[in-house]
């Protein structure tokens, strides 16, 4: 608890304990088998689709981590509903976002994991080719399914996605809802590994 606020928020990721929480109280007592985990997630795809953010999806895990690190910090968040609560956060995500766009041309939230190259100018960023390095090595240390699974799930453009992770679900025989956490969960190890390696 007490280690967590030493870790910049951009950086922290949730661990299975804090994710397990995370879903918990977004069910408010009752379990819906990730539902409102997805429910919330998407609504909050679509909020940073209205605001053009071309990194929606990842700016929406963002926010959904940020409201798992305050989970974790507080035990606890009773004074406002868990949806209102994601907006708060997402809304400073979103600052945070435009701001940082504005000071590099392009944040690191836009690399893509299925192709970092196509989404980033190399010339716009100084740590461009670390994180990308970073970025390869930890996605060598899943397991092959795994590695298969996250680059498919974040890969194509935007207007593709849908049906790619429709197809993918069918694939593997999941509801899209439990890909979309099996997917989460990856990409929280994921962004375990590059904050270990200090590549964000």
């Amino acid at each position: 608890m007490g280690t967590s606020k030493q870790v910049p928020k951009r950086n922290w990721a949730p661990t299975e304990t804090s994710f397990r929480n995370l879903l918990n109280w977004l069910d408010q007592g009752v379990d819906s088998g990730g539902q409102g985990y997805v429910d919330i997630r998407r609504r909050l795809v679509r909020f940073f689709d209205r605001k053009n953010c071309h990194a929606a999806d990842e700016l929406a895990d963002q926010t959904l981590n940020r409201v798992a690190r305050r989970l974790e910090e507080e035990g606890c968040i009773t004074k406002v509903v868990p949806a209102q609560y994601c907006y708060i956060v997402a809304k400073f995500v979103l600052l945070e976002h435009l701001r940082h766009r504005e000071q590099n041309g392009m944040a690191l939230d836009e690399v893509s994991l299925a192709s970092p190259r196509t989404r980033i100018d190399p010339n716009s960023l100084p740590n461009n080719e670390e994180l990308l390095r970073s970025l390869d090595l930890c996605l060598e240390k899943l397991r092959p399914e795994d590695q298969k699974l996250i680059l498919e799930y974040y890969g194509g453009e935007q207007q593709t996605k849908i049906a790619r992770r429709k197809a993918l679900a069918a694939r593997l025989g999941l509801s899209m809802n439990a890909l979309l956490i099996r997917a989460c969960r990856i990409r929280s190890k994921l962004e375990t590994c590059l904050q270990a390696r200090g590549a964000e």
